[in-house]
């Protein structure tokens, strides 16, 4: 039996209504006794009927609780079932998710090896479109052929994803450059000529090389412009040999033809290659004393020259004319031999001989060496100015190379060595005086040499033919002794 509050408030009631009352009021005790008793009466009649109501309540609760349990039990067992069933689709969505994630990461990897193997291949790719658009942009062919390049260009510049058509176009295109590299062929077409104006020329292209042109008579070299995609004729024409075999072999007469293999490198050297009028401007001051020596010895030389010239003899004819008439004593015409050419040295040589032929021996040879000694001074004449010449001509080029070498050092304190068209001027002056000194001494020491040569070749004749008119007068001598 349980006690609830009410139970124990009745007990404590019925504790109080026991208690001993006092005599003079038992009456009063045994009525509220009787009270108690019935209001204690009341009270376990109504704890009884809670306790009845208690216990169907508890019964009820009871009866739902067996209830609740026998659900909560099944639907527990259907949760044990549940989640077995779930461990088990669990361990399956696991072993699933691992073999899932092996797969990806196999994946991942074979992903990522191709993908490298794209990016590599896609490089190579856009690297050959660069080659073959320089090819194209830099063949004289492409002048004259207009090839669509705007998908090399955008492959290039990674603005395109190169395909498979593309790759098929650039092998078209490689073959077709290659192809018309190897071609030799005459075409009328339009170039921009010396003036700079456009022109109808005839256009010889020699494979990947060289391109020449011919506009009525002129004929020349022509370069090619990738930005433009324009032959631009040189602005100097090659030398007369060069454009008479272009002539020859746009006309079909030769075959041997002038070409750069450079492609274009020696072209562009020839248009920038000055001649040594153009570079002696550049040599400053010192250059004009030495043009002044240059032209005073070409004046000795030529003076030198035709005096030589003049007063050249066949001095052996001359000699065998007196010797034979000196045999007949026909001295007379023997002066008359030596005065038809006297303007020749050694005709005035052997007359004076002839002259002393009386004389002695020694002394007839003393006459003659003193007319030879008498002879020499007009043969050597300007000889010394040209030697001397010849030795200040290199002088004066080292001094414009110091000259040079200052104003270089001069612009490298001004202004450091930033810029070197800055030096530019200084080098020209040492290098060019250098050079024009060098040109003009060598020209005129070999002259200087050979006019030496030339004169001692006519001292030693005159010396001969001296010799030879004494023993020729000393032996008609003796022979008229005998």
């Amino acid at each position: 039996m349980k006690w609830t509050p009410r139970w124990l408030a009745a007990a404590l009631m019925l504790f109080f209504l026991n208690l001993p009352a006092a005599p003079t009021a038992a009456q009063d005790m045994r009525e509220a006794q009787i009270q108690a008793r019935e209001a204690r009466q009341t009270l376990i009649d109504r704890a009884a009927e809670e306790q009845r109501d208690a216990e169907q309540a508890a019964a009820r609760s009871r009866e739902k609780i067996g209830q609740d349990r026998t659900v909560l039990k099944k639907t527990l067992a259907e949760l044990e079932a549940r989640h077995k069933t779930l461990d088990q689709e669990v361990g399956r969505l696991t072993a699933e998710m691992e073999r899932l994630t092996a797969e990806e990461k196999d994946l991942t990897q074979r992903l990522a090896e191709s993908d490298g193997m794209v990016r590599e291949l896609v490089g190579v790719i856009r690297v050959n479109a660069k080659d073959l658009l320089a090819l194209v942009e830099h063949n004289l062919q492409s002048a004259m052929i207009d090839h669509d390049v705007a998908f090399l260009e955008s492959i290039a510049e990674q603005a395109r994803f190169p395909g498979m058509e593309d790759i098929r176009r650039m092998i078209a295109l490689l073959f077709e450059t290659i192809q018309a590299s190897g071609e030799v062929s005459i075409q009328s077409g339009t170039i921009i000529d010396r003036t700079g104006l456009q022109a109808e020329a005839d256009i010889l292209t020699i494979g990947n090389f060289t391109a020449a042109y011919r506009i009525d008579d002129e004929v020349g070299f022509l370069t090619h412009a990738p930005a433009s995609r324009k032959l631009y004729a040189l602005s100097r024409l090659p030398s007369g040999r060069m454009q008479r075999q272009l002539a020859d072999y746009m006309d079909g007469s030769s075959d041997a033809v002038p070409m750069d293999v450079s492609r274009g490198g020696a072209l562009r050297q020839l248009t920038h290659e000055l001649s040594l009028w153009q570079q002696i401007p550049k040599g400053g001051v010192i250059v004009w004393p030495i043009l002044a020596i240059l032209a005073v010895g070409i004046v000795i030389v030529f003076e030198r020259v035709v005096f030589l010239w003049r007063k050249r003899m066949d001095g052996d004819r001359l000699m065998s004319g007196i010797a034979a008439r000196a045999v007949e004593q026909k001295w007379d015409l023997c002066h008359q031999l030596c005065e038809a050419a006297h303007a020749k040295p050694i005709a005035r040589v052997v007359a004076a001989g002839l002259n002393c032929r009386q004389m002695a021996r020694e002394e007839m040879e003393n006459v003659l060496q003193e007319a030879i000694l008498r002879e020499i001074p007009p043969m050597e004449r300007f000889l010394s100015t040209l030697g001397m010449l010849a030795a200040i001509a290199p002088l004066l080029g080292l001094l414009g190379t110091v000259t040079g070498m200052i104003d270089t050092f001069h612009v490298i304190t001004q202004h450091g060595t930033g810029d070197p068209r800055m030096m530019s001027g200084g080098i020209s002056e040492a290098l060019v005086t250098t050079m024009l000194g060098l040109t003009v001494a060598i020209p005129i020491m070999l002259a200087h040499t050979l006019l030496n040569r030339s004169v001692d070749n006519r001292i030693g004749q005159m010396e001969e033919k001296a010799v030879a008119l004494v023993n020729i007068v000393h032996k008609n001598k003796e022979r008229e002794k005998v």
